[in-house]
């Protein structure tokens, strides 16, 4: 079966890794980019939906029926921001999203990228933590087919694509150092992408997948 997929989060590093991986799998067939601006990228498979807020997709609702599954790469940094926002940003803008999703594409398959540490307790001390945790609970809620939460740690950047971090730039050339040390924080960004799309297919026993499990998916 050819797969339908959603990507969000295009225009960032992990989103754009992920998408790369999508459009060079044969298992895929049509990918649509939701988006605020354009991910530059023109490919047979890939369709874009620009729309500028993600609290209210109901403008753009009617063109996210039928989907395989969702991969969904959107967030932003804690660092300097208050709980507040970082809960606005990360667990409102995300439920939302997954709302209209189940409504529109239920079969769906959605696939979050959390993070390393995230807090299933929601009780923890580091606020991005918790608000990642309450976000991957309330996920695994929503109805849909499946529902998969994502939790990498360093992700080694996929070679020639743009939207690399600086902060990966200068310590890429470490990763085989990384990998030997801390084999189960460390993983490549075609990994994850891959770990998405096989778990789309073949599914998996766990709804939350650590490193070793995004690297054992992945092959």
């Amino acid at each position: 079966m050819k797969l339908k997929v959603i990507v969000t989060g295009a225009t960032g590093m992990v989103g754009e890794g992920v998408l790369h991986e999508c459009l060079q799998h044969p298992d895929i067939s049509h990918v649509l980019v939701l988006s605020r601006k354009t991910c530059g990228i023109a490919h047979p498979k890939l369709t874009e939906v620009l729309h500028s807020n993600f609290f209210d997709l109901s403008p753009v609702e009617n063109q996210l029926s039928g989907y395989d599954a969702c991969y969904f790469c959107l967030g932003v940094s804690s660092v300097g921001v208050k709980e507040e926002e970082f809960s606005r940003m990360t667990y409102d803008l995300t439920m939302h999203a997954a709302q209209t999703l189940s409504r529109r594409s239920p079969s769906a398959t959605f696939c979050y990228v959390s993070g390393a540490g995230t807090d299933s307790t929601e009780k923890g001390s580091m606020m991005w933590a918790r608000v990642k945790g309450r976000t991957e609970n309330a996920l695994l809620k929503v109805p849909f087919k499946a529902a998969y939460m994502f939790r990498p740690g360093y992700m080694q950047p996929t070679p020639g694509l743009k939207n690399t971090l600086g902060f990966y730039k200068w310590i890429s050339w470490m990763y085989p150092v990384i990998k030997l040390l801390m084999p189960g924080r460390a993983s490549t960004l075609g990994e994850l992408g891959r770990a998405m799309i096989h778990v789309t297919t073949r599914g998996y026993n766990k709804n939350i997948l650590e490193v070793k499990d995004i690297v054992a998916l992945a092959k």
